[in-house]
């Protein structure tokens, strides 16, 4: 991600831990994609949370209980990624175990996103996981590739926070159980772009009912050999 530039900003209430500042620009994108996530349908009213790697081995966060469609600069959590200490007034989401556990582990993640959207949550709940049948069109296996599935542990609790990470070593996205789900990207789009095509495949493979011919293994294997290359064969940028 790009450095942030020189124009820092403390807002007012906020106690910042020593110098600790956070550019305007990067702020602003934060609450901007939050707010984004939430126009796409994605989370419902504080059911989701966010991150974002900063410099100096820190993280914006959002808050605990906060909604990321009415996300404010207050509502926006500072802090480290090695060990989660706050660096600021606003108390973290409950899930920030998660967020800076996947954020020590993926060296090539700079953002991290919680959500519980509709369809895709309908799986999460469903007695038997039927993730073997995403694969419906070629954007599930090329943007998202393997879904990783996490059973159902205490949110905010420790025990899941260490799950999630490890599904997420070589994954970009988890499924958890009775939960929602959680993806990874370089950045707010790519974390975005690969919520909502899962949420799609998902709606597909419900409104299909079962009888859906899903993408054969090598059709399949192709697009992600081909992802894995950074190579788009659909012809997008």
């Amino acid at each position: 991600m790009n450095a942030p530039d020189s124009r820092f900003f403390a807002p007012v209430g906020w106690c910042w831990h020593m110098s600790t500042k956070i550019s305007e620009d990067r702020l602003e994108a934060f609450i901007h994609a939050g707010r984004r996530i939430a126009e796409h349908g994605l989370v419902v009213c504080g059911s989701g949370n966010l991150s974002c790697r900063a410099d100096d081995g820190n993280m914006l966060i959002s808050a605990t209980g906060a909604w990321l469609a009415e996300l404010t600069r207050d509502q926006v959590a500072l802090c480290r990624v090695q060990d989660g200490f706050r660096l600021n007034e606003a108390s973290p989401s409950v899930e920030l175990g998660i967020h800076s556990g996947i954020l020590r582990a993926r060296k090539d993640v700079n953002v991290v996103l919680h959500f519980q959207s509709p369809s895709a949550t309908v799986l999460a709940c469903q007695k038997k996981h039927k993730l073997d049948q995403i694969h419906v069109t070629p954007e599930t296996p090329y943007y998202i590739g393997t879904v990783a599935v996490v059973p159902y542990l205490n949110p905010g609790s420790t025990e899941l926070a260490e799950a999630v990470t490890a599904a997420l070593r070589d994954h970009d996205l988890a499924s958890l159980q009775n939960h929602g789900q959680v993806t990874v990207g370089r950045d707010y789009r790519e974390a975005l772009q690969r919520a909502v095509h899962f949420e799609f495949a998902s709606e597909i493979c419900l409104r299909g009912g079962g009888d859906l011919e899903v993408l054969g293994e090598e059709a399949i294997n192709s697009l992600i050999r081909s992802r894995k290359a950074n190579r788009d064969p659909l012809g997008r940028a």
